[in-house]
């Protein structure tokens, strides 16, 4: 048996919410450790290698947390009904899309054309 598209996007939301607090406490690992040291990013070797980690690990934080917000969105148009159609055309969103990405909020053809 399937999930329905709601139990989905829950444990898409609790698995998010896990890989954001985890991100954090490595971006502030990151800091942390380079604040404990004196280096200079430009000139030290090492220095760029953490100025690397932490931007990696940034961003890899921030498109968990745009993840995030859009599992709130999708789960908000579970909620007012519209979940399932396309934002753009209005159109039914086809449910292996569903399947494969539960937060969308376009059509196939929509999201082709953007």
């Amino acid at each position: 048996m399937t999930d329905s598209p709601v139990e989905r996007l829950r444990a898409e939301r609790r698995d998010t919410v896990a890989q954001i607090e985890t991100l954090s406490q490595v971006v502030e690992g990151i800091v942390t450790a380079q604040t404990g040291t004196a280096t200079d990013d430009e000139h030290d070797p090492e220095g760029q290698t953490i100025a690397y980690e932490r931007a990696q690990a940034g961003a890899l934080l921030q498109r968990a947390r745009d993840r995030l917000a859009a599992i709130d969105t999708a789960l908000r148009r579970v909620e007012d009904d519209s979940y399932g159609r396309c934002e753009r055309c209005g159109g039914p969103i086809h449910p292996d899309r569903l399947a494969a990405l539960p937060a969308a909020r376009t059509c196939i053809d929509c999201a082709a054309a953007r």
